[in-house]
């Protein structure tokens, strides 16, 4: 029993002394809540909407007013004819567009009704749906403030329209998302296990010894690794097409070169966790509650990043994931150009060039 005690005792010493257990052991699990407790959340809050109001009078103004006074809406911009309105959704500025008709109080005082049209991008079907509920409640809230005890009641009529995904197919908001999430998968984490197994092994330094520059090292680790993503990725593309009829507006040589940039950045964040991982487990840990689970949440992929509080919306912007979810449903549902995507571009670019930076600076050309 002493020596069984002993070696309990020797095991607390052995994981109070490393460092990263105790990460892993109790900073994980905190991250993990606190991107679970904030982040997964099926409202929606500070959406950003354009108004077209084509009658200007106080009315609308009574709405707007109400709409921008409400938690769920953010009024970007102000739209003054209709080839605006499909310019600012490729943008990706907004989420959806009111338009106001023509003459809209004659309307409500002679006719006792009037119409709004909701137009909605649909490439996320939830929010599209969501985006739609919130404004008919508003709209029937204002009505009733109005009618009140007028005899003459008025009625405000909405009508919707769907951009990019009017069959409201939640498929085309899965593919772009499995797609981005897989690439990860396969290049990062699959990447910093392969270099961290030779160093378990004892044939990483046999390697770095050979006539082969580690840079080349290096490189004949992860080669395997981009042919096997971008296979990955074609098939996906294949099957979203095929399968599930998934619309592709955009240039395909396009998202081709966008998929390859975001591989490379994923893989050198691969190599990254492999230069601060001595053993298979810990670039597991690393990488699985340390990347995957945070691409999940703060990619956008499930849950609207604009409903997130400010500091994870803050946090979702060093995520290559967002950025590549981004880029993926703008080509393919909206069809856009490098022009409407070229800031998401960049920031992958930047962030590939610092992870690749970093890794030299963190690669050793000799193991401990």
């Amino acid at each position: 029993m002493k020596r069984f005690l002993g070696f309990i005792t020797k095991e607390f010493y052995h994981i109070l002394r490393d460092k990263r257990s105790m990460f892993i052991l109790f900073g994980m699990p905190i991250a993990q809540i606190m991107l679970f407790g904030f982040a997964i959340t099926n409202e929606i809050n500070n959406v950003n909407i354009a108004i077209f109001d084509q009658s200007k009078d106080t009315e609308t103004q009574k709405i707007i007013a109400k709409i921008d006074a409400s938690k769920y809406f953010n009024i970007e911009q102000e739209i003054t004819n209709e080839a605006q309105i499909e310019n600012s959704f490729k943008k990706g500025k907004i989420k959806a567009v009111l338009v106001f008709e023509k003459d809209f109080i004659k309307k409500i005082q002679s006719q006792k009704q009037a119409k709004v049209q909701v137009i909605t991008d649909a490439t996320d079907p939830n929010i599209a749906n969501t985006i739609t509920n919130y404004v008919n409640a508003i709209m029937q809230n204002y009505i009733q403030e109005i009618n009140g005890a007028n005899q003459h009641k008025y009625q405000i009529q909405t009508q919707t329209q769907l951009y990019y995904n009017p069959e409201l197919k939640s498929v085309f908001t899965f593919v772009p998302g499995v797609m981005t999430i897989i690439l990860m998968l396969v290049s990062a984490m699959m990447t910093s296990i392969s270099i961290t197994r030779e160093k378990e092994l004892g044939t990483m330094e046999v390697l770095l010894v050979s006539p082969l520059k580690p840079f080349q090292v290096i490189i004949g680790k992860v080669f395997p690794y981009i042919f096997l993503s971008i296979i990955n990725a074609t098939v996906i593309v294949l099957l979203g097409f095929f399968v599930f009829k998934m619309p592709m507006q955009g240039s395909l040589i396009l998202l081709a070169l966008e998929s390859i940039l975001f591989i490379i950045s994923a893989l050198s964040l691969g190599i990254f966790i492999s230069t601060v991982s001595n053993s298979q487990q810990t670039a597991m840990m690393i990488s699985l509650f340390g990347l995957m689970l945070p691409v999940i949440i703060l990619s956008g992929f499930i849950f609207p990043i604009s409903s997130m509080p400010l500091p994870m919306q803050i946090i979702s912007n060093i995520i290559p994931a967002k950025w590549f979810i981004i880029i993926v449903k703008a080509i393919m549902l909206k069809g856009v150009s490098l022009n409407s995507i070229w800031k998401e571009t960049l920031i992958l670019v930047g962030m590939t060039v610092f992870f690749i930076t970093l890794s030299i600076k963190k690669y050793k050309i000799r193991l401990e």
